[in-house]
């Protein structure tokens, strides 16, 4: 960025740094200027690694057929024409891990150039510039790059914990809004539904619904896969666990209603990577419930249309990723339950 930029030192939610359209903030702008010349209310960092969102790397999968070099080729071009990772498709985008190269003297908390930190914010407001993609780890989403990016001194950040690895944190604070913001949902005898129970998010959700209302209330873990079924049935964190499509709206709404003998869930937590789980959530929960839709492929004209199509009396959350002391909130539950930190470490630690 240019020293003389007429509202430099830049304004703290990146307006400065939107190409088009103008006037708009840089998360729902289409493309950003990346350079990696950092204003005084900036950080630069040297990035290492990407994360990218379950469903934005669910749907490049299969846009690529599942062809890693075709996901490195597409993700380049993403970011070559946007100037951030936003997937175009389902709008979400991920977030990164680097080390602090240059810091600004208006950016608050300054961290010491060569920390290793992990931006908690989404890679679709990210400044960012790919050099190359080194690995995709088509399990995980993560990719080994080499790139740079700017973090806006409005975007929460957290130094990477020494005593887990760093693609376990990675995978952990990429979510770390959804447990927190679920501790302070879940009622102690709440009848709590978690959808997409096996994922990162659903994993860590079920274990903080579990930790609040497994004693007194009752959890039901769904999940589509039968593998994560097998683990979640492992780790105790659920009363009941079913093996089910989560875009089956008849399917879900008869097996609670089962489960719950017509009451249906309190708190249903929708952490599914695929489409068309609006209407299986909204009937899931009894009237006076509450939907907390955490997921990025859920589209929320569906979810309101829907709602009042079934004539459901339920509130609905959109799933924030940010809540105060996320972060280690989030890493606090892998370090208290060995179970789900040894889980994390199987799928998420670099071998």
């Amino acid at each position: 960025m240019k020293t003389n930029d007429p509202i430099a030192p830049g304004h703290k939610y990146g307006l400065h740094r939107v190409l088009e359209p103008a006037g708009v903030l840089p998360q729902p702008a289409w493309k950003l200027n990346a350079d990696p010349y950092p204003l005084e209310s900036e950080l630069l960092i040297d990035v290492l690694r990407l994360n990218i969102d379950s469903a934005s790397f669910a749907q490049l999968k299969e846009e690529a057929e599942q062809c890693p070099d075709r996901i490195k080729q597409r993700v380049m071009e993403i970011v070559a024409e946007r100037g951030k990772m936003h997937n175009p498709v389902t709008g979400s985008g991920g977030m990164l891990i680097g080390r602090v190269e240059q810091v600004g003297s208006q950016f608050p908390n300054r961290p010491a150039p060569g920390t290793k930190i992990a931006t908690l914010v989404s890679l679709t407001l990210t400044p960012l510039i790919l050099t190359d993609i080194h690995h995709i780890d088509m399990k995980t989403g993560q990719m080994d790059v080499s790139g740079k990016a700017i973090l806006f001194q409005s975007g929460p950040y957290a130094v990477l914990p020494e005593d887990l690895p760093e693609s376990v944190s990675l995978a952990a604070l990429d979510v770390c809004g959804a447990p927190a913001q679920t501790a302070s949902l879940v009622k102690p005898q709440d009848r709590v539904l978690v959808m997409g129970a096996g994922g990162k998010s659903g994993l860590l959700c079920l274990y903080q619904a579990w930790k609040q209302a497994g004693r007194s209330g009752q959890v039901i873990a769904l999940e589509s896969h039968p593998d994560a079924c097998k683990e979640i049935g492992a780790l105790g964190l659920a009363h009941q666990v079913v093996q089910i499509d989560a875009a089956d709206p008849v399917a879900v709404y008869e097996t609670v209603a089962d489960i719950t003998e017509g009451k249906m869930a309190d708190l249903t937590i929708n952490c599914v990577n695929v489409p068309h789980t609006e209407l299986s959530s909204i009937l899931a929960t009894g009237d006076g419930g509450m939907v907390y839709f955490f997921s990025m492929a859920v589209r929320f004209t569906t979810a309101a249309l829907g709602a009042e199509g079934v004539g459901k009396d339920v509130r609905m959350m959109i799933g924030n990723g940010y809540a105060p002391g996320h972060a280690d909130h989030t890493l606090n539950l892998l370090r208290e339950s060995h179970p789900l930190r040894e889980l994390f470490y199987r799928r998420y630690a670099s071998h």
